[in-house]
């Protein structure tokens, strides 16, 4: 009888990794000369999974947006992961912005993933989505290897991350 190996398709960032980045940036936003007198603030629902971006204008808005992607990269946190929201333009010229981090494959990037490996037309693999993620069963590990090379070739929009490989 014939064994089935397996590996799970997922994606995700570290919270902790995260809210350590968003520390920094604070503490950064708070000496650097170009935000002297400025209120800008920055704060990170870790429930929501949002970071939210306030500041004078837009201007400092997108500096301080560039200071979190400095400090997020630094901490291997993926960027595809992060989706950044619309300027939201309050009173006095104020700025406000929203940056959702992605948690789990989205169904419809789900289906697509199946739609592709399936297109491969590589004998006995099958592709499951299990909730915000894959599952990739074959009998046959070279196939297995060929998907996550495949996978990893491809972009889908989010970083897309290999485990439980057996």
């Amino acid at each position: 009888m014939a064994k089935n190996h397996s590996f799970d398709v997922s994606t995700g960032v570290d919270l902790q990794e995260v809210d350590n980045a968003v520390n920094q940036a604070r503490k950064e936003s708070a000496q650097r000369y170009d935000f002297k007198g400025a209120d800008v603030t920055l704060d990170f629902d870790r429930e929501a999974g949002v970071v939210k971006l306030d500041a004078d204008d837009e201007y400092r808005l997108t500096a301080l947006y560039e200071i979190l992607v400095s400090k997020l990269a630094k901490r291997g946190v993926p960027l595809k992961n992060l989706d950044l929201g619309e300027v939201d333009h309050g009173t006095m010229g104020r700025a406000r912005q929203v940056v959702t981090l992605k948690q789990g494959i989205p169904s419809d990037t789900a289906k697509e993933i199946v739609k592709r490996v399936k297109a491969l037309k590589l004998k006995k693999v099958q592709v499951q989505i299990q909730g915000e993620e894959l599952r990739v069963t074959s009998s046959e590990r070279d196939a297995l290897q060929e998907v996550i090379a495949f996978l990893k070739g491809e972009d889908f929009g989010v970083e897309l991350q290999f485990g439980n490989y057996r």
